[in-house]
C-alpha cells in the first residue's frame, strides 16, 4: 500500500528494543516536528479551508502522540532526552524542490510529508510485530494506523491542490529516492536511523 521501494529488516527492531529510552526519546520528537510540519503547511496555506482543518486534526494528534510517549518514557522510570538530529529527514529535506512555482514547492512539501509518515508507519508495523513487549508492540500497532491516515491526507492533498504537477511522476520520484537513502539506515535506534 505504501509503496516503499525498501521495507526495514525485521531485525531492526532488536536494535531498538535493546535501547528503549533511546528510540522512545527519538520517537517522541518526530511527533513533535510532525506536528510543526503540519503547522508550517497551515501558516503558509491559509486559502485550503480543508487542508487547514484535517492538518490542525493532524496537528494535534501528533501532539497527542508526543504526550503518550513522554508519559511511557516517564512510567518506565526513562528520561526524555534532547531533541535528537533526524538525518534521514534532512537528507529527505535536500530532495525538496527548491525553484519552480509557489504550487509546486506547495505540493512536494505536502509529499515530504507523505514520504515521512509512510515510512514512519512501516517502521511502527515493524516495531509492533517484532518487539517482545507486548505493552508497545500494541501502541506501535495502533500508531502504525494514524500514520498510514497521516500519509494518504497529505497525498491526497497533493493530488487535489496540484496545478502544474504530475503528483504520481512525482511520487515515484520521491519513492525511488527514499528508497535509495534507506539503505544507509536501519543499523541505529531511531525511528528513522
Amino acid at each position: 500500500m505504501l509503496g516503499l521501494k525498501l521495507l526495514t529488516d525485521p531485525r531492526w527492531a532488536n536494535i531498538a528494543e535493546s535501547n528503549l529510552e533511546e528510540i522512545l526519546t527519538d520517537h517522541a520528537w518526530c511527533e513533535q516536528k510532525a506536528a510543526s510540519n503540519a503547522i508550517m503547511l497551515i501558516t503558509q496555506n491559509p486559502e485550503f479551508e480543508d487542508l487547514v482543518h484535517e492538518l490542525t486534526d493532524i496537528a494535534l494528534e501528533e501532539i497527542e502522540h508526543f504526550k503518550m510517549v513522554i508519559g511511557i518514557i516517564k512510567e518506565r522510570g526513562y528520561t526524555l532526552g534532547r531533541e535528537r538530529k533526524d538525518d534521514y529527514v534532512g537528507q529527505l529535506m535536500k530532495f525538496l524542490k527548491k525553484d519552480g512555482s509557489r504550487n509546486q514547492a506547495f505540493i512536494d512539501r505536502l509529499l515530504f510529508a507523505a514520504m515521512i509518515e509512510a515510512r514512519s508507519c512501516e517502521r511502527f508495523r515493524v516495531l509492533s510485530k517484532n518487539i517482545k513487549d507486548r505493552e508497545l508492540a500494541k501502541f506501535y500497532h495502533e500508531l502504525m494506523v494514524s500514520e498510514a491516515n497521516h500519509y494518504t491526507t497529505f497525498l491526497n492533498f497533493a493530488k487535489k491542490y496540484s496545478k502544474d504537477v504530475d503528483v504520481d511522476k512525482r511520487w515515484k520520484e520521491w519513492l525511488d529516492f527514499e528508497g535509495k537513502l534507506i539503505q544507509s539506515y536501519g543499523t541505529k535506534e531511531y525511528i528513522h536511523g
